[in-house]
């Protein structure tokens, strides 16, 4: 409980700060507290949640230069939105239009941009988690379920890289 409270807490100074801009029905947080997601749905949240990813770290780029990890994140997160669109292929479904980059506000400092990193790979790793737990209809295409366990692994490696970096700041 105590984990979660701080989390929101988190999250309401990051919107607050205008650090990224929040949509009620978009990428992980507009799965969040959502149960009984068809396999559409999530397939469409993580996606949004990927595009989201790599247009924040494509911004922060651009506004503070080649930094690392963002610049070495951006391409996981096309590789990640590439397995998603090979998925959404096999099951014979149109993906979203990428959309993302309306949604993206820039970190106002490094520091910020590195709790941006660690927000964004935290929702998307609960998003995940909701998935393969139980926030699915019917259970999950064996592929799906691998597909998504590699996501979330990925998004792990990622946000150890943005506290690493942030933990410069504190």
């Amino acid at each position: 409980m105590k984990h979660k409270i701080l989390i929101a807490a988190a999250l309401i100074t990051l919107v607050s700060t205008g650090l990224f801009a929040v949509d009620a029905d978009f990428g992980a947080l507009g799965a969040k507290n959502k149960s009984e997601l068809d396999l559409e749905q999530m397939l469409a949240y993580a996606i949004q949640d990927e595009y989201l990813a790599r247009a924040e770290y494509q911004a922060i780029v651009e506004s503070y230069g080649n930094l690392r990890p963002f610049s070495n994140i951006i391409p996981a997160e096309e590789q990640h939105i590439q397995m998603l669109l090979e998925a959404y292929a096999v099951l014979g479904l149109e993906p979203p239009a990428d959309l993302s980059t309306s949604r993206v506000v820039v970190p106002e400092n490094l520091k910020s941009a590195f709790e941006t990193g660690v927000q964004a790979e935290v929702e998307n790793i609960a998003m995940y988690q909701a998935f393969l737990g139980d926030a699915a209809a019917a259970p999950l295409p064996e592929d799906v379920r691998e597909l998504f366990e590699r996501l979330k692994a990925a998004s792990e490696n990622h946000l150890r890289a943005f506290r690493n970096n942030l933990s410069r700041y504190s």
